[in-house]
């Protein structure tokens, strides 16, 4: 348990480091990531991230365990 919290540590953190540079190649929103605004409201869904970061996460965690 304790090699997998470490594990997605790691990852939020590069993914953190990365993200401005994800964003220069508009890879921020994907298509299917929602975002609703209603004048000052505004909802941001990242269906599609989600997934593929869920994901990279799963190919992660099994190459560790193999």
């Amino acid at each position: 348990m304790s090699k997998f919290l470490i594990l997605i540590t790691v990852f939020l953190i590069v993914t953190g480091l990365f993200r401005p540079l994800l964003r220069k190649l508009r890879l921020g929103r994907l298509p299917g990531d929602f975002l609703i605004q209603r004048g000052s409201f505004r909802l941001y869904l990242p269906v599609t991230s989600s997934i593929v970061v869920g994901l990279a996460l799963i190919v992660m965690v099994w190459l560790f365990r193999h």
